[in-house]
């Protein structure tokens, strides 16, 4: 009878943690619901506006307040400008793969000033300076780090030449990491496999830039740019569509100073050719200079051919052949 008394008390302890699990449960499941909520339970319009301001979520259509009192993740603090920003702000830049320790080392400043904004003593200033060269030394520790350190800092000088923007510079560092994480530098050059990964960030982000003006701010030629892309797009396994004519009008144009009126004409005759299958096996970039060239003439803003083929890389032969194809199969009448 004992021994019956003692198990029933052992599992009248056991029930309450198995309802106190349920309960814990539920609760979990119902904050995961309160998190996705996405449309109002009064009228179901999705249009839900956050006010920052009262800690709610407010329906833009009924005015319902679905949420109220959830947490601001952003800094207690207010700026109204970038210096202001910088003196309050209590953390580092944020980690980026352009760097080859991820920004995530620290830096000695060159400045001989100390964290108040005090100048530093002449006595302690050659201490200050070997502190420094160290720091510089120990950032870089062995071979990998040190091609990475060199890599990135051409592809840094490349996109700069070539104005690209802040992303395809992070793109193009991923790509680079990846070829040397597969071991793919080995019996190549930093500076082609460099320029390889630079082309595939653009091609990858629809910011297309050509090999020849990958090779012109390159220090490797444009048959070995073309060699190594190719190696490192199979080893990797980097899926990348053929590049379209419709990516280099806005570029081409801003070169040429046309307004947007002969670019918007020059992107639908490029719309019609891709449909009549006129732009496969031709070069992007003469069909694309092609189409600016015959809008240049529609909209009365009218662009030599030479003018369009310095900007576009092409010669003024190219442009002639394309643009009479176009002209032709598109039933585009051009006065000369």
């Amino acid at each position: 009878m004992a021994e019956i008394e003692k198990i029933r008390e052992i599992e009248k302890k056991e029930i309450p943690k198995e309802k106190t699990l349920e309960r814990v449960k539920k609760e979990g499941e119902k904050a995961e619901g309160e998190e996705r909520i996405v449309e109002c339970p009064e009228c179901g319009s999705r249009q839900l506006v956050h006010d920052y301001e009262r800690a709610e979520l407010v329906c833009n259509e009924c005015g319902l307040v679905v949420d109220e009192d959830f947490i601001d993740m952003g800094p207690e603090w207010r700026a109204f400008d970038h210096d202001q920003r910088m003196k309050r702000s209590r953390v580092g830049a944020p980690m980026t793969f352009t760097i080859h320790d991820k920004g995530l080392s620290t830096m000695i400043d060159w400045r001989n000033r100390d964290s108040y904004g005090k100048s530093i003593s002449s006595k302690n200033r050659a201490q200050l300076y070997r502190l420094r060269k160290w720091q510089r030394r120990i950032r870089v520790s062995n071979a990998t780090e040190r091609n990475l350190a060199f890599a990135l800092s051409e592809l840094d000088r490349m996109a700069s030449a070539l104005g690209l923007p802040r992303n395809i510079r992070e793109t193009s560092a991923v790509v680079y990491r990846k070829a040397v994480t597969k071991n793919l530098i080995r019996g190549r050059s930093i500076e082609g496999v460099a320029a390889a990964a630079l082309y595939a960030a653009c091609r990858q982000n629809g910011v297309p830039r050509t090999l020849d003006e990958i090779a012109e701010v390159s220090r490797v030629s444009r048959k070995e740019i073309g060699r190594t892309y190719r190696f490192i797009s199979r080893e990797l396994g980097l899926k990348l569509m053929p590049t379209s004519p419709i990516d280099y009008v806005p570029r081409f144009c801003s070169g040429l100073s046309l307004k947007g009126e002969v670019q918007s004409r020059a992107v639908e005759i490029l719309r019609q050719a891709a449909e009549k299958e006129l732009t496969s096996g031709r070069g992007p970039t003469g069909v694309a200079a092609a189409a600016i060239y015959i809008s240049s003439i529609l909209c009365g803003e009218r662009r030599t051919q030479r003018e369009v083929a310095n900007v576009a890389g092409v010669t003024e032969v190219t442009i002639r052949n394309r643009y009479k194809e176009l002209a032709e199969e598109l039933d585009i009448e051009i006065i000369l």
